[in-house]
């Protein structure tokens, strides 16, 4: 389904190349088809790629974009001799894996038709072009918070926190993967402890024959046991070991960065520091929290449309976060909360949310559980063809130049 996905979208941005531009100063001129899959934050990217940071205060600088994806990036344009095709195919292939890992994670979790139908909502998902070839770093950072959750769900707590050391390396909202890590891993003992199970020891046999919230690690779906308390939660800190602490290991990617921008910079923060510079006017405070610049548009009668529709998909999100809970757990949910709460409080009029909410994958399996389960069968099939339609045009807006998230 990603592939054919992927080739529909292709020929789209295809079809458009030429007839709008990228919306960042200094365009990057790409040959061919590849143009239209490198607009908005890609030219960011392709050019760190090629040349490295650069900060100046008070002006748009690179030192806004975490390193994981632009460093891989220059490794998959120095092997095929071109950063921008090296950019479009690290793409596809972070988002293909995405998906993989996506349908991995589901499978267990939920009854057949939920799981097929959550990967339907990821793939259609109206802003998932951004896996399906832009040159942004979504996928990838899709990759490694799916993969570090998976690795922690089969008790790979150090093999966990260094996919998740990616996550914090790649994106400002990385940090959430680090701390639903930590959570995940007191809630998994709680639920051991309920369940009278043998608690991590070396062998740690009766901790990798269980999956997520005591289900076997196979296809199947199964019983969970009672879903922990908060006070289970914190009674579950005591006897942690230092093969469970592994997972905090996450958290030296976000330190690495800004000890990077500090030594280089003298601003461990430039990456948020450089927010406010014109142009992106995303400094924190009043005006930003509280939308002062959207409300305005829509007073004024200003276009919106596209600001409003990432809007609706953050609020979307945020009515399922009480299925993400019930289906999965702390861990999921303490995840989600902080990828969403960090773009709708951080933006000033919802710009860029649609794209954000990508990385709250567990609300795209919460949707599909929902959509699968409704009582009226016309839910299913009219959710997902509303969803490739709105696709289909942002596709055919982002290579336009239109900023579309």
């Amino acid at each position: 389904m990603f592939v054919g996905v992927t080739a529909v979208l292709t020929a789209v941005v295809a079809s458009y190349v030429g007839t709008g531009g990228p919306v960042v100063p200094r365009p990057v001129m790409v040959p061919g088809w590849l143009a239209g899959w490198c607009q908005g934050d890609g030219s960011w990217y392709l050019r760190i790629a090629e040349s490295g940071y650069f900060y100046t205060p008070g002006r748009q600088s690179s030192v806004a974009f975490f390193p994981a994806f632009p460093m891989l990036l220059r490794g998959f344009g120095a092997v095929l001799g071109d950063v921008r095709m090296g950019g479009w195919l690290l793409s596809v292939l972070a988002g293909g894996l995405s998906v993989l890992l996506f349908v991995c994670g589901v499978r267990t979790r939920l009854p057949r038709a939920g799981a097929l139908t959550a990967v339907a909502v990821l793939v259609v998902y109206p802003y998932a072009f951004f896996l399906h070839g832009a040159v942004y770093s979504d996928g990838l950072f899709l990759v490694t918070a799916i993969g570090a959750l998976l690795l922690l769900e089969r008790r790979m707590y150090w093999l966990a926190g260094v996919v998740g050391a990616l996550a914090t390396a790649g994106r400002p909202v990385g940090v959430a993967v680090a701390v639903g890590l930590a959570v995940r891993v007191l809630e998994i003992r709680a639920e051991a402890r309920a369940l009278r199970m043998p608690q991590g020891g070396a062998s740690g046999s009766a901790d990798r024959g269980q999956g997520a919230a005591g289900e076997p690690s196979g296809g199947t779906v199964a019983v969970s046991p009672p879903r922990p308390g908060a006070r289970d939660l914190l009674s579950a800190v005591r006897g942690i070991g230092w093969r469970q602490a592994g997972v905090l290991f996450s958290f030296v990617g976000l330190a690495g960065w800004c000890g990077y921008l500090w030594l280089r910079f003298g601003d461990p923060l430039a990456f948020l520091t450089v927010q406010g510079a014109p142009g992106w006017d995303q400094a924190s405070g009043p005006a930003t929290w509280f939308k002062v610049t959207y409300l305005r548009a829509v007073a004024h009668r200003l276009p919106v449309l596209l600001l409003t529709g990432q809007a609706l998909a953050g609020l979307g999100a945020v009515l399922l976060l009480g299925r993400v809970w019930r289906r999965f757990g702390w861990g999921y949910t303490v995840y989600c909360v902080i990828v969403l709460v960090i773009p709708i409080v951080g933006t000033k009029d919802f710009m860029g949310l649609g794209r954000y909410v990508l990385a709250a994958f567990p609300v795209f399996a919460a949707a599909g559980d929902a959509l699968a389960g409704s009582r009226y069968r016309w839910h299913r099939p009219a959710a997902l063809g509303l969803s490739a339609a709105l696709l289909l045009i942002a596709t055919a807006l982002f290579a336009q130049g239109v900023e579309v998230s």
